[in-house]
This record gives structure tokens, C-alpha cells and sequence, in this order.
């Protein structure tokens, strides 16, 4: 069983998938947004190659917990792919997801130029890896 983990934004949207055991994630693309009909092809291509059985989206909560509207698209347009792609949808929080991918490219010395070509797919493997080493998925 493979999941792929998205962070969804309104310009592009970071991918990961998991290792077979759901030990590992690791960010295999961005998608540069255009229209719905091509996200939507571009997130079919990555589901069928990877043989994903379960969407992971990171939804943003403000520190105190709560959805905001940004939140509340998030969750709107998580649920549309999730129905496009026939997959079971899981939403996790992404707190300062970009921060760290951010700070992990930083700390690599990559060039700014570079960081803004992968920092989304950093992301969604941040939030990824976090699901699959928490406690919730390790119950199922």
C-alpha cells in the first residue's frame, strides 16, 4: 500500500509517496498549477505510477488549532481530487511544513533558485513522513 502525500497550493502543489511498508516518504515532483483538467492529469500520472491506494493532504490549521479559510479550500479541493482518483482521502496537519523544508534546503546551502523548484515537493514529504511515523497511522 502505497500513499501519496500532497501540499496543496494555489500556484503548485508538492508530491511524495510512501515506500510499500509506509516507512519512508519521498518527494518525487511538483506540479506547476494551469488548470483543473491538467492538475488533475498530472495527479493521475503520479497515483498510477506509484500505485497510490490513499491521498494524504496537508491542511493547514492555525496555531491554535482551528480551520481557517485557507483550510477550508484545502479540504474542498482534497475532497475533489480524492473523488477524481477513487482514493481514500486522509487529511493531516501541516504546521510549519514549508518552514522546515525552508530550513532543510537552507541548511543544504542550495541556492535560492533551486529551493524554489523543490521546496513544495520537500513539504509534502515532511508531512508524509510525519503522518506515517505518527501514532494514527501506525493503528491502522
Amino acid at each position: 500500500m502505497r500513499i501519496m502525500g500532497l501540499d496543496v497550493g494555489t500556484k503548485t502543489i508538492g508530491v511524495a509517496v510512501s515506500d510499500l511498508l509506509g516507512l519512508t516518504a519521498q518527494g518525487v515532483g511538483v506540479i506547476r498549477r494551469q488548470n483543473w483538467k491538467k492538475d488533475l492529469a498530472e495527479l493521475r500520472k503520479f497515483a498510477e505510477e506509484y500505485e497510490a491506494t490513499k491521498l494524504l493532504v496537508g491542511l493547514p490549521r492555525r496555531t491554535t488549532g482551528v480551520l481557517g479559510p485557507e483550510a477550508e479550500r484545502i479540504q474542498k479541493e482534497g475532497r475533489k481530487i480524492g473523488s477524481a482518483l477513487g482514493l481514500e482521502i486522509v487529511y493531516w496537519n501541516e504546521w510549519f511544513s514549508t518552514v522546515s523544508a525552508e530550513q532543510a534546503l537552507l541548511e543544504a546551502d542550495m541556492s535560492r533558485k533551486k529551493r524554489r523548484q523543490v521546496i513544495d515537493r520537500v513539504a509534502a514529504t515532511i508531512i508524509l513522513q510525519s503522518y506515517l511515523d505518527s501514532a494514527a497511522f501506525k493503528k491502522q
